[in-house]
């Protein structure tokens, strides 16, 4: 198992020295021909990675969380949040990059149902992208997937939060849900099968820069069991790096190639972390931050490579003491009482009357998903105390930091 004890932070890297024969493996966020970037990538399919292709181009191994289904014109799903369908041509934006695997454990793959879920199969197997993390019952959805470069082999688990009650079950399809006793089983069966366990988890709470107890909990546990790599994707926005007993925890890469309407810094902002391995594990990490413009991704060079730097630190910091991962938690729920529980559940009521089928999926969603749940009980609880206020001054201006600081230049 890889020991990472000496990160460097300044500039997002770590190698071990050692002078084996290496292979690279590229592992990116959510990517989702949507919005802004459809037809870009219709047109041109490379045009959408700016100047990342090359570095992707060159990883011996790549794997990308496939957020939309690759469909044709099908009926959306009534969901608690948006549902997003892209055309199968937009598969060729995959295969320029010869992408080896997609994770499909998320909250959008299920979004055009069992016709859109199969057609996007379809659409991955004609161009041999292979995939894990959602299947016809529960055993194909938890089932790892293994890839082998020069006789290395990488295990790769792949759940989420099941958002949606898109949960597989021993008898019905969906994605690989939240189930860490699972997960952990899985992990241990992996560890003597292959040279790297790679766990790529889809969960956490959309746009907040830490993530919650109940994610860090599962992500220490996983490592413990034999995981070297563990890394997040889902809230839209970079989160922080913990070393837990020598193994990396990436708790959110950011989005990738997913196009969001808005002028706030941090939600156009992610990384690529591209991983060497040996046949001692892992030899070497490189994060590769960049910015999302209204026509593709575009590398951080200078004063904003050394300012995301920055700022992944001050957000990685508090993750490695108990007292820091508590204090974050209470500036979160702090923040999210203040600022956003009484408009959200004011839209969801209003829904209810207004879209009874929507709103209902909105508020079904709020009790049943875990993001959802922690977030909503632990505010609540602290209100009922009197104690949501008492959140760390330091942390609470962090939240506030990146949920609303802008572009430079936008107003």
């Amino acid at each position: 198992m890889a020991m990472i004890p000496d990160f460097n932070w300044t500039e997002g890297t770590w190698d071990c020295r050692r002078n084996l024969d290496r292979i690279r493996l590229c592992i990116a966020g959510d990517w989702a021909p949507i919005r802004n970037f459809a037809p870009i990538m219709a047109q041109d399919p490379a045009a959408v990675y700016g100047d990342l292709f090359d570095s992707l181009n060159k990883a011996d191994l790549k794997i990308f969380n496939l957020e939309a289904p690759l469909a044709h014109a099908c009926e959306t799903m009534v969901k608690s949040g948006a549902a997003f369908r892209a055309d199968p041509c937009h598969i060729q934006a995959l295969d320029i990059l010869s992408v080896d695997a997609v994770t499909l454990a998320n909250n959008h793959i299920w979004d055009c149902g069992l016709p859109g879920f199969h057609q996007t199969l379809e659409t991955l197997a004609e161009k041999g992208i292979r995939w894990t993390g959602a299947g016809r019952n529960l055993t194909v959805a938890a089932a790892p997937l293994i890839l082998e470069k020069n006789s290395l082999k990488i295990g790769i688990i792949n759940f989420s939060e099941g958002e949606d009650l898109t949960c597989a079950t021993p008898r019905s399809p969906g994605v690989m849900g939240w189930d860490p006793d699972l997960m952990e089983a899985q992990v241990k069966a992996l560890r003597s099968a292959v040279d790297l366990v790679l766990v790529i988890a889809h969960c956490g709470i959309e746009y907040m820069p830490f993530p919650p107890p109940y994610v860090t909990e599962v992500f220490q546990r996983l490592a413990e069991a034999g995981a070297d790599l563990v890394v997040g994707h889902h809230p839209h926005v970079p989160q922080g790096l913990q070393i837990h007993k020598g193994i990396p925890l990436f708790y959110s890469l950011g989005n990738f190639v997913f196009f969001q309407p808005t002028d706030l810094l941090f939600r156009k902002l992610g990384f690529v972390l591209f991983v060497e391995l040996d046949n001692q594990g892992i030899a070497a990490l490189e994060m590769s931050p960049y910015q999302i413009h209204d026509q593709g991704l575009g590398l951080l060079t200078g004063p904003p490579k050394t300012d995301f730097f920055t700022a992944f630190r001050q957000i990685s910091d508090p993750l490695h003491t108990p007292r820091g991962q508590e204090e974050i938690w209470h500036a979160l729920l702090h923040y999210y009482g203040t600022h956003m529980m009484e408009p959200e559940l004011a839209g969801i009521l209003d829904k209810l009357k207004t879209d009874p089928p929507k709103g209902a999926a909105m508020f079904r969603n709020r009790l049943t998903t875990p993001q959802h749940c922690a977030l909503l009980t632990d505010t609540m609880t602290r209100i009922m105390a009197g104690r949501l206020d008492d959140a760390a001054p330091w942390a609470f201006d962090i939240v506030h930091e990146w949920m609303t600081r802008k572009i430079p230049g936008k107003t």
